[in-house]
């Protein structure tokens, strides 16, 4: 076809979607700033291990090895398992590494023409318009800069990386009174894994932050110095952490992840029979709710450790806010490795922090900022034009507007895979990644912009009343299944994807459930020229 396709990020959905372009016959290059694959796991903590267990966590067409034999492989173990896909599915060739992408550029019409189009791109194709994409690419070992075209770009930049989240301090208050260091969580992570041993080893530590990455790191300190000098977990929101067991992720399977247990929530677009479903069994939702909590604050030291959410389960869930709990987490705070204070904000003075509530004072000698990034910005930040910068986010009370979750209504030749959160994150990008190379090969038509606009307005209210205040994460949980029948029924796959009809609605989904969802195109990924 001879299209050139610029594929932003190497991480999971930058090589899913490599893939299937070469697999479409495409001319893929993939930009990536580190010199290895893998996004965000190449800067992991030594100790974190993968949340979901393996058969969750994998490509519908590329099962794991069998010599890993942890349910919970390690963040090493999940970047071999991604660079074997790439190399099995002929990837590396395409991939441009220590290539930072500053910003791309759309040139070609103008806005206010690109404004006036009925249908995106102009005629609802793929290459319809005129523009062209330059993409500007900084070499980060020579700091040498160089722009590329392309017709069309795939934006893999995913959610946490890039621009950390530094909370707002009064006056005085702030780092700067600090005697001691102050990093990110990423800062951190992106230490060699000798260096960051090195960094906390013998200091009082203090972690900010109430989800998975700072339990992490509380736990990497704790195992690191244990008593003698005791790892501070300041909590602004406790959040509901899952253990990894076999019978609580099960349990979370059956009544989380399957096709029931979604027709207890409303879902966008959904008919008013499905409305009234949703609203008899709404009961059943929250009974299965507390059920769950139940069960954690029974085996687990919750309320004694001030680990007790005040939302709820389900809720927790559908917001994208629940992780898994590090094993052993518990054993270093009833040995006292690990201090756990709640307080919704704190302030430095010039050796520590001074937490809210109980105005507390905690000596340290290293913060870590466990408090996330704007990930909205970092979107917002690719493009060069201040019209796309607001195109893409919308308006600021609102989820970002994708129609599909993949394509803005307004910027031509453009997507976005792997920025939406959702219970499956390998299948979804894969299952995006085929949408979005059968769009591009002609498969899909488009309806109106109009149309598209509507459409993206309808999954952003579902998603801001679903998720509340973490309406930016893009998160679908609670519509996971749902959302992946409707790209389904736009290849013309069939969404049922178990044996029968007690297995399709009570079983959980997973990615070996999606495997052939469309004929094979040859291997055409084998005839493609080195970049």
């Amino acid at each position: 076809m001879g299209k050139q396709l610029a594929i932003i990020g190497a991480g999971v959905s930058g090589l899913a979607a490599c893939k299937y372009a070469l697999e479409r016959g495409f001319s893929p290059i993939v930009f990536e700033a580190d010199d290895s694959l893998g996004g965000v796991w190449v800067h992991t903590l030594e100790t974190t291990k993968l949340q979901d267990p393996k058969d969750n966590y994998q490509f519908s067409d590329f099962p794991w090895p069998s010599w890993v034999k942890e349910v919970h492989p390690s963040s090493s173990q999940v970047v071999e398992y991604l660079e074997s896909y790439a190399k099995h599915f002929g990837i590396f060739p395409h991939v441009r590494f220590n290539s930072k992408v500053i910003g791309i550029d759309y040139i070609g019409e103008s806005c206010e023409e690109i404004e006036s189009w009925e249908f995106w791109g102009g005629k609802g194709k793929p290459f319809g318009s005129q523009g062209i994409w330059h993409i500007k690419v900084q070499n980060v070992k020579s700091c040498t800069f160089e722009v590329y075209e392309a017709e069309f770009v795939v934006l893999c930049i995913g959610q946490f990386s890039g621009v950390p989240y530094i909370p707002e301090f009064p006056p005085n208050k702030g780092p700067q009174v600090f005697k001691g260091k102050v990093i990110h969580s990423m800062d951190y992570s992106n230490m060699d894994n000798r260096i960051a041993r090195e960094f906390i080893k013998g200091k009082r530590v203090a972690v900010v932050g109430s989800h998975k990455s700072a339990l992490d790191i509380a736990m990497e300190c704790a195992n690191m110095n244990r008593v003698d000098y005791p790892c501070t977990l300041i909590q602004r929101t406790p959040t509901w952490f899952v253990p990894i067991e076999p019978l609580l992720e099960s349990m979370i399977g059956f009544l989380y992840l399957n096709r029931f247990s979604e027709f207890m929530s409303h879902k966008p677009g959904e008919s008013v029979l499905l409305s009234i479903l949703a609203t008899m069994l709404s009961p059943l939702g929250w009974a299965i709710s507390k059920l769950t909590e139940a069960y954690l604050r029974w085996n687990y030291p919750l309320k004694k450790y001030g680990m007790l959410p005040k939302t709820s389960f389900i809720q927790h869930l559908a917001q994208c806010q629940m992780a898994a709990l590090p094993n052993k987490f518990y054993d270093r705070v009833e040995e006292g490795s690990i201090i756990i204070k709640n307080s919704p904000s704190f302030s430095f003075y010039e050796t520590g922090l001074t937490t809210e509530g109980d105005n507390q004072r905690v000596d340290t000698d290293i913060v870590i900022l466990a408090t996330g990034f704007k990930t909205d910005e970092k979107l917002k930040n690719i493009f060069e034009s201040p019209v796309f910068q607001e195109w893409i986010l919308g308006s600021p009370t609102s989820a970002i507007p994708l129609y599909r979750q993949i394509l803005h209504p307004r910027i031509p030749q453009l997507a976005v895979v792997g920025y939406v959160d959702s219970f499956t994150t390998v299948l979804s990008s894969e299952i995006k990644s085929q949408w979005l190379m059968q769009f591009l090969d002609g498969k899909i038509e488009l309806p109106c912009v109009s149309e598209m606009e509507k459409e993206a307005t309808m999954w952003g209210d579902h998603i801001k009343q679903t998720t509340g205040k973490y309406f930016r994460r893009s998160c679908i949980k609670s519509a996971n299944i749902w959302y992946t029948d409707q790209l389904c029924r736009d290849m013309g796959c069939n969404p049922r994807r178990k044996k029968g009809f007690l297995e399709d609605l009570f079983v959980p989904y997973g990615p070996t459930d999606y495997a052939n969802l469309l004929p094979k195109q040859g291997n055409n990924w084998n005839k493609q020229k080195s970049l």
